[in-house]
């Protein structure tokens, strides 16, 4: 495979690698704290409530469907049709972050805070990082709807996709190995 034959612009595949790096960064740091606590971890990760991770999950996965549709919708000429799944998938945005206030708000009432123990400084750091990325993606799938261009909502839909494997790349070590 050339170079030239990946979808999109080189540098939104440069952006998206670089953002993947990032977090594999962190979780790397954070698997290599937990060797010295695994205890202390598996305790941390276990006051988290798995249910709102999951449903977390859906939503995002859906919302990349939706944006996948609009990609499509786009490349075919049908601007409706592409503003809405478009719509869709920055709802699922928002719908994610609302999930995520709720789950903060549980976290933090039950004493889980940045400085509670290392598991929660990366659980914060790391969700908390990805929230950014999904307000970010909420923006841009909305800039790309004013203007309904296939290139543009090609570059959304990668920025989208990107923050929903984000979001599988962080769910297995932060919510569920033990």
């Amino acid at each position: 495979m050339d170079i030239d034959d990946l979808p999109g612009e080189l540098i939104m595949w440069v952006l998206i690698v670089s953002e993947l790096l990032v977090f594999a960064a962190g979780l790397s740091a954070m698997m290599a704290m937990q060797l010295t606590d695994p205890h202390g971890f598996s305790a941390a990760r276990a006051m988290l409530d798995g249910r709102l991770a999951a449903l977390n999950t859906v939503v995002l996965v859906t919302s990349g469907l939706f944006a996948a549709r609009a990609e499509r919708a786009a490349a075919a000429g049908d601007r409706r049709g592409a503003r809405r799944g478009l719509a869709l998938a920055a709802g699922g945005g928002v719908a994610f972050l609302a999930v995520k206030a709720l789950e903060y708000g549980r976290d933090l009432a039950a004493g889980a805070g940045m400085d509670s123990h290392p598991f929660f400084t990366f659980y914060f750091l790391l969700t908390g990082f990805h929230a950014a990325h999904v307000i970010a993606g909420v923006a841009v799938l909305a800039l790309v709807a004013l203007r309904v261009r296939p290139d543009a909502v090609q570059a959304g839909a990668m920025f989208w996709h990107m923050v929903d494997l984000v979001w599988v790349m962080i769910l297995p070590p932060i919510y569920l190995m033990g």
